[in-house]
């Protein structure tokens, strides 16, 4: 009997009766003769007001304790589901990440998969249950629960998709499929019926909040076909998959942007060896993920280098470079009210100017460009945080995108 895993986020098990729902699909899904995994997140808000409730009494909360209030917003969601599900006279099992064999790394709140242990979720399976899975956590070596970080339900889908040779995996949002450009900004958005893993991982990397960057990284690894979909329709969505002859040749595909970027820059750097590495190194000491990076032409024996980082990335970059400031005797400057949007298309490989006719769509919207980022299929430039929805349009008109 085929397997397949569905992921539901927080959107579709808000209250009761969207868990009602819920139930109802996945009681239909093993009644098409399917074996059934579902990862499911938290009720609605429940992870920001947990947040909120430590923040309300630690400034700064143990990562290690962190993961373990966070990791109870699941575990609430999926024991719900399961007795929703046993009300339709089906059998189902709620499992938490330990448990479901989720084994990661050590580092809390923002842990990566290590490997999937299968053999309870297979025994499960083979004895007629529904399985129940909490998203976004696991069991480090250490036997200490942690948390994958936001979006990470989305991973411990495809993860376990891959572990148990899934037939697909279905993402189950409150949106129908992954658009042209945030709807909610453009208002002649339209959906992708197909879109490559390659143009996937661009796309999360630069804004489209639909799918966790690792999740599309696990799945393009592991070939997992990836179908984004709405749980409150019965529409089909976006496919996310390797790219064939059937898909879109557009040269663009999609406008992405965010509007949380802050830019750093370390001010007369020593221009020698080894330098950068210091720098950098330090940053990815603190688990710091760095985004775009741009060093000037040295000067008199320094240079100056700057860089980009999530907002909620920022403490964690001050405190490392405070760190460097007296080792290399630098200062740094901070500008935080920062954004990007970018242009991703797999047609961009062989079709010149692109770049050119997006910088003259910015300067013809009176947008500056601070920062330029590239790759084979994506133009991404950092702008005023106050200018990215004009830029979204702008290049959604410019490439013909609704």
């Amino acid at each position: 009997m085929p397997i397949i895993v569905q992921k539901y986020g927080g959107t579709s098990v808000a209250d009761t009766e969207r868990i009602k729902n819920v139930a109802r699909r996945l009681v239909a899904a093993r009644g098409e003769g399917y074996q059934v995994v579902a990862v499911i997140s938290a009720m609605g808000d429940t992870t920001d007001e947990l947040l909120a409730m430590a923040h309300d009494i630690s400034a700064e909360p143990p990562e290690r304790e962190l993961d373990m209030l966070l990791s109870t917003g699941e575990r609430v969601s999926v024991a719900l589901l399961a007795m929703a599900i046993h009300e339709l006279g089906q059998t189902a099992i709620s499992l938490s990440g330990n448990q479901a064999g989720i084994q990661t790394n050590t580092v809390h709140t923002k842990a990566r998969i290590t490997g999937v242990e299968t053999r309870r979720l297979i025994e499960e399976l083979d004895s007629g249950k529904i399985v129940l899975v909490a998203g976004f956590q696991g069991v480090s070596p250490e036997e200490d629960v942690t948390t994958l970080g936001r979006g990470g339900s989305d991973t411990t889908a495809v993860a376990l998709a891959a572990a148990l040779e899934a037939q697909q995996c279905e993402i189950y949002t409150d949106v129908d499929g992954v658009y042209t450009a945030d709807p909610r900004i453009v208002a002649d958005a339209r959906r992708i019926a197909a879109v490559s893993y390659g143009e996937m991982l661009e796309m999360a990397a630069t804004g489209a909040e639909v799918l966790m960057l690792r999740s599309v990284e696990y799945a393009q690894k592991y070939g997992v076909p990836l179908h984004v979909r709405s749980s409150f329709t019965d529409q089909p969505g976006t496919w996310v998959r390797e790219e064939d002859e059937n898909m879109e040749k557009a040269v663009v595909s999609a406008v992405t942007h965010t509007d949380d970027e802050s830019k750093l820059t370390l001010l007369r750097v020593p221009d020698r060896p080894g330098v950068a590495a210091t720098v950098f190194g330090a940053l990815a000491g603190e688990n710091v993920n760095v985004d775009m990076i741009i060093q000037n032409v040295s000067e008199q024996g320094t240079t100056d280098i700057s860089f980009t980082v999530n907002q909620p990335e920022l403490p964690a970059a001050q405190k490392a470079l405070d760190a460097l400031s007296d080792e290399l005797g630098v200062a740094y400057i901070i500008g935080e009210q920062m954004g990007k949007v970018s242009i991703v298309g797999a047609g961009m490989k062989s079709y010149p100017g692109v770049a050119a006719k997006m910088f003259k769509t910015l300067a013809d919207a009176g947008i500056n460009i601070e920062m330029i980022s590239t790759s084979s299929i994506k133009v991404s430039c950092v702008i005023e945080r106050a200018q990215v929805e004009d830029a979204v349009r702008a290049l959604h008109t410019a490439f013909a995108l609704g």
